[in-house]
């Protein structure tokens, strides 16, 4: 099966099993999709990878956004501070969100994406 074949099964399959469409593909993942990136959805995904992958964006979105709409504007709050403060919140995200996946996948006993074949 394509990646596309794999994402249309899943899409179907996935909801039979109580789990949101927005859970089985979060919408960073879909715009991924979108433009060409094949990674796995992040409930067939690996702990580590997972972590490191939703830790990143969520600290580097979530850090520019209190960056220009509070924390520049806070004499305390110097450059340094504000990437520790988001990397830390970006791996503490990061490692939720993969425990969340990983669980659900278990509960589900969902195999790894490379044997997804839509049942």
């Amino acid at each position: 099966m394509t990646h596309s074949e794999k994402l249309k099964a899943m899409y179907a399959h996935l909801p039979t099993l109580g789990v949101s469409p927005y859970t089985a593909a979060p919408p960073l993942y879909r715009f991924l999709w979108h433009v060409g990136i094949n990674i796995p959805p992040p409930i067939f995904g690996s702990f580590l990878p997972t972590a490191i992958f939703m830790g990143t964006f969520f600290a580097v979105g979530w850090g520019a956004v209190m960056w220009l709409l509070l924390w520049s504007h806070e004499p305390s709050m110097s450059l340094d501070s504000a990437a520790i403060t988001a990397a830390t919140a970006g791996l503490l995200f990061g490692l939720i969100m993969a425990g969340y996946y990983a669980y659900k996948s278990k509960q589900l006993n969902l195999p790894p994406w490379s044997e997804y074949s839509g049942q």
